[in-house]
């Protein structure tokens, strides 16, 4: 008999559905925190479970500011999409300068405008805005820090 697969099955599409839900409603940050609030829910769960459960959603983290992440859920045609935007940043992307709270990008010739649209379609969310010339950028962030934060997540989007 397989009624207690099926069973199992149910019980891991509630919860699927129930952490969907949880980080949609709440900044959650770590496995743990996840962890906490699917026991207030009901769902006994252990931290291998919420483990697999987050590479089976493939649960993103983003940066919330100030240095905090969150998971969210992105469609597959999302992580297909934030994966093409980077490889035009990759594509375009010739240096990078700071100068306070703005960052100074320089692309290829005639890319600023495909590269800042990638920027913004990353949804990074301490770039408060982008002006895109031919073959340069301006972001324009709240704070110097900010501006160092960004230039930090952009150089690793370069290098992976």
């Amino acid at each position: 008999m397989n009624s207690g697969r099926g069973m199992n099955q149910n019980i891991k599409q509630r919860r699927h559905e129930k952490i969907i839900e949880l980080i949609g409603q709440y900044e959650i940050e770590t496995q743990e925190e996840l962890a906490d609030r699917l026991c207030e829910s009901g769902f006994q769960v252990t931290q291998a479970t919420v483990s697999r459960d987050i590479r089976e959603l493939k649960l993103s983290k983003i940066s919330v500011g100030k240095g905090r992440q969150k998971y969210v859920a992105f469609t597959q045609d999302e992580t297909h999409l934030a994966d093409k935007y980077v490889r035009v940043l990759k594509e375009g992307y010739v240096s990078m300068a700071l100068a306070q709270n703005l960052l100074v990008m320089k692309t290829v010739s005639g890319m600023a405008m495909a590269v800042a649209a990638a920027v913004d379609a990353l949804k990074i969310e301490e770039i408060v805005g982008c002006i895109a010339g031919d073959n340069t950028i301006m972001m324009a962030m709240r704070s110097e820090e900010t501006a160092a934060a960004v230039m930090d997540k952009i150089s690793r989007m370069i290098e992976h």
